[in-house]
């Protein structure tokens, strides 16, 4: 029985040289290869023009180029794009770009569905089919960067790690994609222009510390009361606050960054000035600053935006202890492209 071919962007550069000494030919070969599999994002051996046709041959003898194929792209009424991307087995993630009058931000996913179970994202009802490969997440931003300069006449500027799937689960796989995003011989960008965005996984937000990652962390944390997170993120009693608070404490310590707080305000859940008093008090553990987040229903009714005013308390008694606050109002909603949205729907 033939034996299935590796995904070639699985190898090192230094793996793809060897293994070209291996055939006989020259160590640098493998520099050209791993260029154009990355900064070129080459999907095919037929593009990689400055390598002879033999040559080219003998890799697709051996080699795949598991590429991701954007099936169905949806744009919304406010220039946002939905991304319905097909994996290499079939399976489908989401991603999205998001445009403002000043950047493009693309958001993408980790996971094909979620290991998490909250209780108002959509996503989360999805059950995970597994982790993304490094390519795969690369490959996304690849793909949104492309839509920026074509509808937006400017190259992506921001990535969020905010799609489907619990990134800090699937973290090897992430922090190789960020490492070939950021590199000069991949996108090149910035590490500061990254957020990954976690529902809390504490022993993970001390391992990103320890490991002197350069980009940005956001905690999705939509309540500071114990029963309260677990009643709409089940996992919070694995997780619970003291143990978050705790690791994002050894975060701020080991690298003296600050964190984002995502937060969406409810009905009748988390719209009390308990609720409130709590949430001020755990943004005082370490310097953060908070996006409250518009809440985009999925369907069944049982989460409900908070009042206007409800939203305007949170604002208030945030500012008053000096903590900046920013209301993020959502993009994509009428593609089912916002915050939580993300199902798979195409």
């Amino acid at each position: 029985m033939a034996t299935a071919k590796k995904d070639i962007r699985a190898l090192t550069k230094e793996q793809l040289r060897n293994f070209f000494e291996q055939q006989g030919d020259k160590a640098f070969r493998g520099n050209q290869v791993y260029e154009w599999l990355w900064q070129k994002s080459a999907y095919t051996f037929d593009d990689m023009t400055n390598i002879s046709k033999d040559t080219r041959q003998m890799l697709e003898n051996h080699f795949v180029i598991n590429n991701i194929e954007v099936t169905t792209m949806q744009r919304s009424s406010d220039g946002t794009i939905k991304n319905a991307v097909k994996l290499h087995d079939g399976l489908i993630v989401e991603s999205v770009l998001i445009p403002t009058a000043t950047r493009t931000t693309a958001c993408v996913s980790s996971q094909v569905g979620c290991s998490l179970d909250c209780r108002f994202c959509a996503t989360a009802r999805l059950k995970r089919m597994r982790n993304l490969n490094p390519d795969e997440i690369y490959d996304q931003v690849v793909a949104i960067d492309k839509e920026s300069k074509l509808y937006f006449n400017k190259p992506l500027s921001n990535i969020v790690f905010m799609g489907m799937g619990e990134p800090l689960m699937n973290y090897n796989n992430v922090i190789k994609a960020i490492d070939k995003i950021t590199s000069p011989e991949g996108l090149g960008m910035s590490p500061k222009r990254i957020t990954v965005s976690t529902s809390g996984v504490p022993k993970m937000i001390k391992k990103m510390a320890d490991d002197e990652v350069k980009f940005n962390l956001a905690v999705s944390l939509h309540s500071a009361i114990d029963e309260v997170r677990t009643s709409i993120m089940p996992f919070n009693e694995t997780f619970p606050l003291d143990d978050l608070k705790e690791a994002l404490q050894y975060w701020y310590a080991k690298t003296n960054r600050q964190v984002s707080y995502e937060y969406v305000v409810w009905k009748g859940i988390n719209d009390s000035q308990k609720d409130i008093d709590a949430f001020v008090k755990f943004c005082k553990y370490i310097p953060c600053k908070v996006n409250i987040i518009e809440y985009n229903p999925i369907d069944d009714g049982e989460f409900r935006q908070a009042s206007s005013e409800a939203l305007q308390q949170y604002i208030y008694h945030l500012e008053k202890n000096r903590i900046v606050v920013n209301v993020r109002r959502s993009r994509g909603k009428d593609i089912d492209a916002a915050c939580g949205q993300l199902a798979n729907k195409s």
